[in-house]
């Protein structure tokens, strides 16, 4: 990997969303950015700050190690 190119964030931020029954409306509020900020971290093409990680797990009631991974989650597999 070059110097430049970022490793990706894997997270669970839709099953953990789902799971309480939050709408990315919610959760974007909630932490303070635009829903679609929300839908572009769940689909991976965007990797959240510290802060914004320690945000959302907040948020979700969850430890930021369980939500977000710098290595696959298992699938069908949840860490809750």
């Amino acid at each position: 990997m070059s110097r430049n190119e970022e490793a990706p964030v894997y997270n669970r931020i839709a099953q953990q969303r789902e799971l309480i029954g939050m709408s990315r409306q919610q959760l974007a509020e909630m932490v303070n950015v635009h829903y679609q900020t929300i839908g572009y971290l769940e689909r991976g093409e965007y990797s959240p700050s510290l802060v914004l990680a320690l945000r959302i797990s907040e948020a979700l009631n969850i430890d930021v190690q369980s939500l977000f991974s710098i290595k696959p989650f298992p699938k069908g597999k949840r860490n809750e």
